[in-house]
C-alpha cells in the first residue's frame, strides 16, 4: 500500500457571507495560503493541488507552491457539491499525473484549524486500518440533540426521560470538515467521500470551527493565534531556504547596551565572529539586510564594515521591509528576520521564518520560530551560519 499521496484543496471564487472568502487576510496570509502550507508540511503529500474556477485564486495558490486547477463554472455554482469539483480535479490529475497513487487527501480551505500532524495522522489511520475514507472529527461528549418534526420539538441523541449522568452517555462525533483521506476510484464511481470502511481521526474539539460567517472568521483567528498553528508549518531551521536574511541592530548585532562619553557620543560594542558568519552566508548567495529604528550613525558604519545594506531610522519596520522586498522580488514567506524587541512584533509576524537571541523581550521569545542560544551581541549570525549550514 502507498505510503504517500496528494491533496486536494476546492476554493472557488463565489462566497455571499464574506466576499472573496478563501483569499481573505487571515493571521497575515490569505486564508487558502494555510491549507496549502499544512499539507506541504506533512510527511506523506508529494504535491498540493487547488481546482477553483477564479484565476486570482489560481494565481495565489501558485504563489504558495501548490499546482492549481481550472474549474468549469458549472462546477463552481452554489448548487455544485465538493464532491463534482474533486472528481474533476481527480481526472484532470489523472491526466497530468502518471504516478499510481490509490488514496488523496481532500483539505477544505475555510478550516484552518489544523495541523500538519493532524493530516499525517488521518493518514497513517488509513494505513493502519485500511478503510476506504477516514475524517477527522470532534467527540461532542453529552450532545443533546433535538429536531423540529410536525411544529413540536423531537429528541434524536438521547430521552429526556431518562437522562444519563455525563458518563455513561453515548459518546458521539462530529466531522470537522477539515480532513478526509478517500480511495480515489471508490470515489469517482459512487461520487461520495464516505465510502466503504469508515473510520475517523478525533481531535480536540477547538478544531470544530469552520469559516462560513464573520463571527467564524474572528474565533478561528483568536484560536489560530492562540495556539501558535503558524508555527506548525514552518520548515526546521535546517530547511528552511531564505531568500533574504534581516538583522535588528541593536539586542542582535550589540548587547542593547550603548556607552555616552562626556560628551554624550555613544558607542557600542559588536562581536567579530558575526562578520564571520555574514560572510559565511554570502558566500552561500543569501542576500542579507540591516533593519533598524536606530538612527546613530555607527548603525550604517557597522553595516558598510560587514558590506551590508541597510535601512536604518526606520519607524515602520513591516512597510520598510515590503517595500523592500516588492522592489527586490522576493516574497515576505522568503524572509528569514532575527530580531529582539516589541518594535519587531509586526514584522515578525508578517515574514517566513522567524529568529530571536535568548535574551529577546518574552514576547518575542513567545512567537519566535527559533531562539539562538547566543544572547544579543555574543554571535548570534555566527550561530545562524552554522545552523544554515
Amino acid at each position: 500500500m502507498p505510503s504517500r499521496t496528494f491533496a486536494v484543496i476546492p476554493a472557488r471564487g463565489g462566497s455571499k457571507q464574506i466576499p472573496r472568502k478563501n483569499l481573505v487576510n487571515f493571521c497575515g496570509k490569505p486564508l487558502l495560503a494555510w491549507s496549502i502550507l499544512q499539507a506541504k508540511a506533512s510527511k506523506y503529500i508529494d504535491a498540493v493541488y487547488v481546482t477553483s474556477d477564479c484565476d486570482e485564486i489560481l494565481d495565489c495558490a501558485k504563489t504558495y507552491g501548490a499546482i492549481p486547477l481550472k474549474r468549469p463554472p458549472h462546477l463552481a455554482t452554489d448548487s455544485a457539491s465538493s464532491e463534482d469539483a474533486l472528481i474533476d480535479a481527480l481526472l484532470q490529475i489523472k491526466q497530468m499525473n502518471y504516478q499510481s497513487y490509490e488514496f488523496f487527501v481532500f483539505l477544505q480551505a475555510t478550516s484552518p484549524l489544523r495541523e500538519p500532524k493532524d493530516i499525517d495522522l488521518c493518514i497513517e489511520k488509513k494505513l493502519s486500518t485500511g478503510a476506504n475514507t477516514v475524517f477527522s472529527a470532534i467527540a461532542t461528549g453529552d450532545l443533546c440533540a433535538w429536531k423540529r418534526s410536525d411544529q413540536k420539538m423531537v429528541p434524536l441523541t438521547y430521552q429526556p426521560g431518562s437522562r444519563l449522568p455525563r458518563q455513561q452517555s453515548d459518546q458521539l462525533y462530529v466531522e470537522n470538515g477539515s480532513i478526509y483521506v478517500c480511495e480515489i476510484n471508490p470515489f469517482i464511481a459512487q461520487k461520495n467521500r464516505m465510502i466503504g470502511l469508515i473510520e475517523s481521526c478525533v481531535f480536540p474539539s477547538w478544531k470544530v470551527h469552520e469559516i462560513d460567517e464573520t463571527e467564524n472568521l474572528i474565533v478561528c483567528e483568536a484560536l489560530f493565534n492562540h495556539q501558535r498553528l503558524a508555527a506548525t508549518v514552518k520548515a526546521s531551521m535546517a530547511v528552511f531556504q531564505p531568500k533574504l536574511i534581516v538583522y535588528d541592530f541593536d539586542g542582535v548585532m550589540t548587547n542593547n547596551l550603548a556607552h555616552v562619553n562626556q560628551d554624550g557620543i555613544e558607542s557600542v560594542a559588536v562581536n567579530r565572529s558575526d562578520g564571520l558568519g555574514v560572510n559565511k552566508l554570502r558566500q552561500k548567495g543569501l542576500k542579507q539586510l540591516v533593519l533598524s529604528t536606530e538612527a546613530n550613525p555607527v548603525v550604517v558604519m557597522r553595516a558598510k564594515k560587514l558590506k551590508l545594506e541597510v535601512i536604518h531610522g526606520c519607524h515602520d519596520k513591516k512597510n520598510a521591509l515590503a517595500e523592500y522586498c516588492q522592489q527586490s522580488g522576493i516574497l515576505l514567506d522568503q524572509v528569514m528576520y532575527v530580531g529582539n524587541e516589541v518594535n519587531d512584533l509586526d514584522v515578525l509576524k508578517s515574514i517566513g521564518y522567524s529568529v530571536c537571541p535568548s535574551d529577546a523581550h518574552p514576547e518575542i521569545l513567545a512567537i519566535a520560530d527559533y531562539v539562538t542560544k547566543a544572547k544579543g551581541g555574543e554571535g548570534v549570525i555566527r550561530e545562524l551560519s552554522d545552523l544554515l549550514g
